[in-house]
């Protein structure tokens, strides 16, 4: 019941929070915004996502998009240099010969550092902006004058069921995020659409005392400006802002993409959110103990009572992703979700526990 408590909760933090409509305002924005891309060998994907930035509907003048190359080596590097108006930096130029535990981390903080934008966005090479990106988020910038601004991603999937998998579990973490950040409970974002103004990066030293963790160049940082800046965060909802990011291939990609998620956990110093992970954690365990609990004993009444945990958990959580799924226009995946629970309750319990004990690899490194 705390679960499904805590999920209509988040339901209603969702639709509180108002669209952002560019359209209304009457005047036309001026900041000058810097786009950082840190890239580690995506040479499928990055000019995909440059084309995007070029198209953008904000006047060239007003923006400067940054490519960080992290030892890269496929072509990424080569491809960036076929866009004139886009600045390359080689991380290597900027690195001693010693390794470092995040690698991301170094290249936003070099891509900072040799930027001139008083707003900083940062998005992955394998993710694609729509046209209105920049105006929207700048617009929204001069509105309300935060200092970091959470924005939505989803995830660009086929029919193929791995892909569909992931984008139903990404969106009900961006519905969570959207509500946690308007309800101001716990910090959640995501860096492949994510804004902070220079000024805030600056006044926490940047990644300073969270930069030998390998993961969380995202909320972690999050949480320092949101320390720095109490009531300086905003969640920008809008379709015109929403990021499409690629879908990992397979399974094997796809947990150590969410091992790597799952293994800053302990790392926050927004200890709020902590509760709430234990929670989830707790109750996915539940779902898997209980039925082999029921057929080592043969009880029946432990089956029955999994059966209503996996209905309860199903009907609350597809309750909350309706208007979810409706911003993003992905209403047909609720049509599989329910096939999909199995799936998510076995994951999340491995994801939790590696990410927490375990190892990953990412980008042709291994992490611990």
């Amino acid at each position: 019941m705390l679960y499904a408590g805590l999920l209509l909760y988040y339901r209603s933090g969702w639709n509180e929070l108002p669209v952002f409509d560019v359209s209304q305002l009457d005047r036309v924005p001026g900041t000058f915004i810097t786009v950082l891309i840190p890239a580690r060998n995506e040479e499928k994907n990055i000019g995909r996502l440059l084309d995007t930035l070029v198209a953008q509907t904000y006047p060239a003048a007003l923006f400067e998009v940054v490519v960080i190359d992290d030892h890269s080596t496929d072509n990424t590097a080569d491809i960036v240099r076929k866009y004139p108006a886009v600045k390359l930096l080689l991380l290597e130029n900027f690195m001693q010969a010693a390794p470092i535990n995040s690698y991301k981390k170094k290249a936003i903080e070099v891509g900072v550092q040799q930027s001139g934008g008083e707003l900083i966005l940062t998005t992955d090479a394998d993710c694609s902006a729509p046209a209105t990106w920049l105006q929207a988020i700048a617009a929204f910038y001069e509105t309300h004058k935060p200092e970091l601004i959470v924005m939505p991603v989803a995830i660009n999937c086929s029919n193929r069921p791995i892909e569909i998998f992931q984008a139903l579990d990404f969106m009900t973490l961006q519905g969570i995020t959207g509500a946690a950040v308007h309800k101001k409970k716990h910090s959640m974002c995501n860096g492949a659409n994510l804004a902070y103004t220079r000024k805030a990066f600056d006044a926490v030293n940047g990644f300073k005392g969270i930069d030998t963790i390998a993961s969380g160049d995202d909320m972690l940082l999050m949480h320092k400006i949101a320390v720095q800046f109490p009531g300086g965060i905003a969640y920008l909802k809008s379709p015109d802002v929403i990021v499409q990011t690629a879908p990992v291939l397979n399974i094997k990609q796809f947990l150590q993409q969410r091992i790597r998620w799952a293994s800053k956990a302990n790392k926050y110093d927004d200890k709020r959110i902590l509760p709430v992970l234990l929670l989830v954690y707790g109750f996915n365990v539940l779902m898997l103990v209980l039925p082999v609990l029921a057929l080592v004993r043969a009880d029946w009444a432990l089956f029955r009572y999994w059966v209503f945990f996996l209905l309860l958990k199903t009907i609350t959580e597809l309750f909350f992703l309706f208007p979810v799924a409706e911003f993003f226009s992905k209403e047909r995946l609720l049509l599989v979700f329910p096939l999909a629970q199995p799936f998510h309750v076995l994951y999340t319990v491995i994801a939790g526990w590696l990410g927490r004990f375990g190892s990953y690899q990412w980008k042709g490194r291994n992490v611990k």
